[in-house]
């Protein structure tokens, strides 16, 4: 028999309702005081509670790890007090929710953080471009260079807030290892210039992610720890060149740590889509290249025909909160409003109807 995205699954040690999940999405609405979550917040997870997974936005696992306005963190007390409201609220529901914990390095700017702090990164080699602030765009700034003491604190930041993110009621937990941020900052050779053990060579790139990884496996179980990548993604000003080389080496050292799944953001390689697939062992979750249409109900055989276990969707989950319910019957679908997409009220985040 033909598995289906609307086949159950097994991952971490609890059941999926199907193969169909909630992609991380930055929101910037964690108006609460100290980056926590609101109610609204709670609302907009709970509702979308029957996907097989969500994937809460990034969450930042430090202060000086915050690279948007108004994105959460699970660096404080608080912020573990207002993620139960949140995680509480999808159990519920009936659903499963991993935190998506997310550094930005570079990425940001000094508004963004506490008086004297400044972005850090693998090199001190700015990203061409702007970050949106409250104050507007702002260039990107030339980030502070990670001494060898300061990489070994982030990792350990990276551990506690896996920490904090189980002690706030979540399933597990994701690694952020894509789109241009921290981790992949030090997988880009544009981005990575040192000559430590910390870059040169793919071995040594692929090293900050796989200590990152292991130290959120050793602090709450590999089983529970997802790991997204973005083969050859340029954003946030990022080049790649040996991408069979460096994800090769990274998902090998990823791949021996047993973690509860590989989260590809894919690229236009499908070819490499399939490399990374055959050589994985775990589960493996896709978010498949569908640019510069969103990922649509076509994407769902991408798990019939063994290419992934689980399939991301991002601003078709966005739009339609009951997004498993549509997809078996067909839709119809919720258009995504952009201009909602980041910042303001409940206005393109918790009034997306249902189905009747």
């Amino acid at each position: 028999m033909t598995t289906t995205a609307f086949d159950p699954f097994e991952l971490g040690g609890r059941k999926l309702a199907n193969r169909i999940a909630m992609a991380p999405m930055t929101r910037s609405r964690a108006y609460g005081p100290g980056a926590t979550p609101t109610e609204a917040m709670a609302d907009y997870y709970a509702q979308r509670a029957s996907a097989g997974l969500i994937v809460t936005e990034g969450v930042q696992p430090s202060v000086v790890g915050q690279g948007y306005p108004d994105t959460p963190g699970l660096h404080s007390a608080e912020q573990v007090v207002a993620w139960r409201t949140v995680t509480e609220a999808v159990h519920r529901a009936g659903g499963t929710i991993y935190a998506q914990l997310m550094h930005t390095g570079r990425v940001g700017h000094p508004s963004l953080l506490p008086d004297g702090l400044l972005p850090v990164g693998p090199s001190a080699v700015a990203a061409k471009g702007q970050v949106f602030t409250h104050e507007g765009p702002k260039d990107f700034v030339t980030p502070q260079e990670l001494t060898e003491a300061a990489i070994e604190r982030t990792i350990a930041d990276f551990a506690r807030a896996a920490r904090n993110a189980v002690a706030a009621g979540f399933d597990g937990v994701e690694v952020h290892g894509a789109n241009g941020y921290l981790i992949h900052q030090f997988l880009a050779p544009n981005a990575n210039l040192r000559t430590d053990g910390w870059g040169g060579s793919a071995e040594g790139r692929v090293r900050f992610g796989v200590e990152v990884a292991t130290a959120v496996a050793d602090a709450v179980g590999a089983e529970k720890v997802g790991f997204r990548i973005s083969p050859g993604n340029p954003f946030n000003d990022i080049a790649e060149t040996d991408l069979e080389e460096t994800y090769g080496a990274l998902t090998e050292k990823l791949a021996a740590l047993g973690l509860g799944y590989l989260h590809v953001m894919e690229g236009p390689h499908r070819d490499l889509t399939h490399r990374l697939r055959k050589n994985w062992s775990g589960a493996f979750v896709l978010n498949p290249f569908t640019h510069p249409d969103v990922t649509g109900p076509e994407s769902l055989t991408l798990v019939e025909d063994g290419t992934a276990d689980v399939i991301a969707f991002g601003a078709l989950f966005l739009a339609n909160p009951d997004l498993p319910r549509r997809l078996a019957a067909g839709g119809p679908y919720n258009t995504p409003d952009p201009a909602t997409f980041y910042g303001g009220d409940e206005r393109g985040y918790t009034d997306y109807p249902a189905l009747p």
